[in-house]
């Protein structure tokens, strides 16, 4: 760790200037979850539903959010007794009678039914839970929340600002968020990384040394097996690693941003610049002088949340490319984006051409059973430009049955792996666009995704 010199207190006051939320801003926070929890004791009243208690929880209650964010999680517990079927309809009903005064509702669905309204312009997710004895015994997934937010709240006391720092430390490098989408670090993972290591320097030091198979476990639970990259064991629940969903490309990401930072501190590791949308002139300009092929399966996009669609667009996108590997193309990168209409899964070819002609070969000659078949199959076929004998086997020179990557895309596209919910909406319909082509998706979101593709 002998490159952890330290990190100029200035630059931590002026990130902080930036991300800290300000009194009012705080004020009107406390103010907004009060009227909630009143709320919903209100409407548990209303509907005569007794032993219902409210809890707050995430970074909101904790004073770890980022100024800017307007994210409050109500969390509506229920005794541990309370059955699934009640929960889900119980809770669904208080949560509704809160959405009454709320400016937009919208149903979701993680392990059950929860709620998302947007009230006051806060984006607050009112969640029905049961209240277990301990994290060891949940019902449900979210059950263990509440326990996060003790087990956090006194530790993190006096080192509130080292986790803003980290938080913006890692969205600045791309890896913030463990939504299925980013599948980069949580906020409560976040806050464990202080707690373990004491501050935003010393987890960024630590975190330039770190190898797959890093594991920290705070409470000392003793050995656990977890395949991830990163092990934290939750300390709540030892049976659960809060990285999971932390990807390899983003544990070394966040290794490498760490590594950069400490050679050179600046504002910029913290707020990174944003991109903008490419013109058509800057799409074209790039593809001639990449000199590559860039196509890109085009298709409506699926009406379902981002956490059940982005691991179907991740498993489509490994299913083309080990598709297109198959037939001879050489996949130089892939990519997915997903907008409200449309979504597209963009791949880079060192060329979406290939030659008609495909070398096939076969057994040794001296196999004479097999090899015999294998000539006079190819022999006697049409499509064969010619055979011949190459380090005693025979080769034919047979015609390629996809000369282009379009062709191969559009004709086998369906038998690919890709998810329900996809598969359905390629079902309905796909285009295939390549090089040039690009420049008629206009969405800007997706010109800003290409400003960092090519």
């Amino acid at each position: 760790m002998e490159m952890c010199t330290g990190i100029p207190e200035e630059l931590k006051f002026a990130v902080l200037e930036r991300i800290k939320p300000t009194e009012p801003e705080r004020e009107k926070l406390f103010k907004i979850q009060e009227e909630l929890a009143s709320k919903v004791k209100m409407a548990a009243e209303k509907l005569g539903i007794s032993g219902v208690l409210v809890k707050m929880v995430g970074s909101a209650a904790r004073g770890t959010w980022l100024s800017g964010t307007h994210d409050i999680d109500v969390f509506i517990s229920f005794p541990e007794e309370t059955s699934r079927k009640e929960l889900e309809t119980l809770g669904m009903a208080v949560a509704r009678e809160v959405a009454r005064h709320a400016e937009h509702a919208e149903d979701r669905h993680a392990e059950h039914p929860y709620l998302n309204i947007t009230y006051k312009g806060f984006d607050v997710d009112l969640v029905p839970c049961f209240r277990v004895a301990s994290a060891s015994q949940i019902k449900s997934a979210v059950d263990r929340t509440p326990f996060h937010n003790d087990f956090v709240k006194p530790r993190i006391k006096g080192h509130e600002d080292e986790v803003l720092l980290l938080k913006q430390f890692m969205r600045g490098g791309g890896v913030y968020g463990s939504e299925l989408k980013t599948q980069g670090f949580s906020g409560y993972l976040t806050e464990l990384l202080v707690i373990h290591y004491g501050s935003f320097k010393d987890t960024v030091c630590a975190a330039c040394s770190w190898k797959p198979g890093e594991k920290i476990d705070i409470m000392q639970h003793g050995e656990i097996k977890h395949e991830e990259p990163l092990v934290v064991v939750d300390p709540t629940d030892p049976r659960r690693n809060v990285a999971a969903a932390l990807s390899l490309d983003k544990f070394c990401m966040f290794i490498d941003h760490c590594r950069e930072f400490l050679k050179s501190p600046e504002l910029s590791f913290f707020f990174s610049p944003s991109l903008l949308p490419l013109e058509d002139s800057e799409i074209l300009e790039k593809l001639e002088n990449r000199k590559s092929s860039q196509l890109a399966v085009v298709f409506k996009t699926p009406d379902v949340v981002e956490d059940v669609l982005f691991p179907q667009l991740y498993k489509m996108e490994q299913a083309v490319s080990a598709l297109l590997n198959e037939y001879d193309f050489t996949v130089i990168k892939t990519g997915v984006w997903s907008g409200k209409t449309e979504t597209a899964v963009v791949l880079e070819l060192i060329s979406s051409t290939l030659p008609n002609v495909k070398k096939h070969v076969g057994p040794p000659v001296w196999v004479k059973v097999h090899a015999e078949k294998f000539k006079e199959k190819y022999q006697a076929a049409d499509d064969v430009f010619g055979g011949y004998i190459e380090n005693g086997k025979y080769v034919f020179e047979i015609r390629r049955k996809y000369p282009t990557a379009r062709e191969l895309l559009e004709d086998r596209l369906m038998n690919c792996s890709l998810g329900k919910q996809v598969h359905q909406s390629v079902n309905e319909g796909f285009e295939i666009i390549e090089n040039a082509e690009i420049c008629r998706l206009k969405n800007p979101n997706f010109r800003i995704f290409l400003s960092g593709w090519i």
